[in-house]
């Protein structure tokens, strides 16, 4: 595989990742910014800096996509009582359910759709799997619907 090659297959993935997130409520957010919030529903009372380093997204996107999600309601922040330098993101309890029902759902009908042949799918599960594992460092896949 090139670098082109490399690069059209990770375009695609973004796409189909962007289609697998969940839509939040009548308005939808960019993929990027739901994942922040699908991290900060995963691990409440967060810090920026610990979502960007489970999400690998840069700090200061995660603080323009906490910034966003405040002002959508989805989000709170607090400064950290350890060190009020720090401010920690967690849900807002008081936001409508669907806002808060956003855990990371198997991309399998996503997955399908891209498919020539749906018989396919354990492989690419598979593969991605595989390449999680060795791309994201530190990031567990704990998906049920994904082949051991």
């Amino acid at each position: 595989m090139n670098g082109l090659e490399l690069l059209v297959l990770g375009r695609t993935l973004m796409k189909l990742a962007g289609s697998a997130m969940p839509a939040l409520g009548d308005e939808s957010l960019p993929a990027s910014v739901r994942s922040v919030l699908v991290d900060v529903t995963q691990h409440p009372d967060s810090s920026v800096g610990e979502i960007a380093t489970r999400t690998g997204f840069p700090q200061s996107h995660v603080s323009a996509a906490v910034a966003r999600l405040q002002e959508h309601g989805s989000v709170v922040t607090s400064p950290d009582p350890r060190d009020r330098r720090r401010t920690l993101v967690r849900p807002n309890p008081a936001a409508r359910p669907p806002l808060l029902i956003v855990s990371g759902a198997p991309a399998d009908d996503v997955l399908l759709a891209a498919l020539d042949d749906p018989r396919a799918l354990p492989e690419v599960q598979a593969a991605l799997r595989t390449l999680h594992r060795h791309l994201v460092p530190g990031r567990a896949v704990n998906d049920p619907h994904l082949p051991q």
